[in-house]
């Protein structure tokens, strides 16, 4: 079976393809500047990305909620059917109530969907934007004191892996994961500076203040409201509970974010 993996550089994609490799599938590792190029604001790049392809995951970016991505998860998921393309994986969030456009979009396709809706990536720790304040010392977000069950992106990759199976028993389903455990972004810190052996603090400040500082470091206004939004809905306590869709799928607990903070404990340090 060939799998299309959108966004085959980001997070969950580069994991995506990996496992995907391991368990046999010909994967079709797609990005905006990989040798298979895909860019979800340019659908001149899909159909040779889509053509040939048995099944896709696709992860939709800047986020699955943001202005637009109902439009063009859509527009994909109609011209992947087109072209022959049976499955359908879509990478969703757990508890994001702008996430439904993108969602109703997978479902209303005619593909044999799934959706994965995950908890906040433990990886959002370590690579991407958020990194490079904590090698400084701190992590300032707008977190406050809400609980998160952490999910490792291995786990995710480990479920859509096994949710693209045509035999998966999958198809029309919506699956929830989370990592094993609630902690603060405070408790993330917490064990991270622990594992890398130095002090990182964490600075909770407001959504508006994050907004602001985004806006400073030239993110455009649309993309900064839509942020603003999020952080104030999906980080309001609505997300502190725990998922069951890592064991139900794999038949094992999801990692835990005290293995994952000790494995990547080299990144935070300074």
């Amino acid at each position: 079976m060939t799998v299309l993996v959108t966004g085959a550089s980001g997070k969950t994609g580069r994991r995506v393809a990996e496992a995907a490799e391991a368990a046999g599938f010909t994967v079709r590792a797609a990005s905006r500047s990989g040798a298979v190029r895909f860019d979800w604001y340019d659908p001149s790049t899909w159909e040779d990305a889509l053509r040939g392809a048995d099944a896709a995951y696709l992860a939709y970016m800047p986020d699955v909620g943001a202005p637009g991505a109902g439009e063009a998860v859509g527009a994909l998921a109609r011209q992947a059917v087109a072209l022959g393309v049976r499955r359908i994986v879509l990478l969703s969030a757990r508890g994001e109530d702008q996430a439904e456009p993108a969602e109703r979009a997978v479902r209303e396709s005619g593909a044999e969907w799934t959706v994965v809706r995950a908890s906040w990536f433990a990886q959002n720790l370590s690579e991407g934007h958020l990194l490079d304040g904590m090698r400084e010392g701190e992590l300032v977000f707008p977190g406050g004191e809400v609980l998160e069950p952490f999910i490792d992106t291995r786990d995710i990759a480990d479920v859509v892996v096994a949710v693209l199976r045509p035999d998966s028993g999958y198809a029309g389903r919506v699956v929830e994961v989370s990592g094993p455990r609630l902690l603060s972004f405070r408790d993330a810190v917490a064990e991270i500076a622990a594992a890398a052996g130095r002090e990182i603090r964490y600075v909770p400040v407001s959504a508006r203040e994050y907004g602001g500082a985004l806006a400073e470091f030239g993110v455009p206004e649309e993309e900064t409201e839509f942020l603003i939004e999020l952080f104030e809905t999906n980080l309001d306590g609505r997300n502190a509970r725990l998922s069951e869709g890592v064991r139900e799928v794999l038949g094992r607990a999801p990692r835990d974010f005290g293995d994952f903070a000790r494995e990547h404990a080299a990144v935070w340090k300074a």
